[in-house]
């Protein structure tokens, strides 16, 4: 039963890390890209990267949280 469990905590873990790892790593692709074609616009570019960043990190905190409640 314990064994079980530590495997389907593993598994929400490495799912869950890695869709938002893959968002993070689009939204920063995307971000210098777009500063690369307008560096003037790093004003409005990089806050909005950043709270998408920190949108896509919460769902893999709450995916650890889960996990450790398993």
């Amino acid at each position: 039963m314990t064994f079980t469990l530590n495997v389907a905590g593993g598994l929400i873990i490495a799912i869950g890390g890695l869709g938002p790892a893959l968002g993070i790593g689009l939204i920063g692709m995307k971000a210098m890209e777009a500063l690369g074609r307008n560096p003037e616009a790093s004003g409005r570019i990089l806050p909005a990267m950043l709270l998408g960043m920190a949108f896509a990190e919460a769902i893999a905190i709450y995916s650890l949280i889960l996990a450790f409640t398993k």
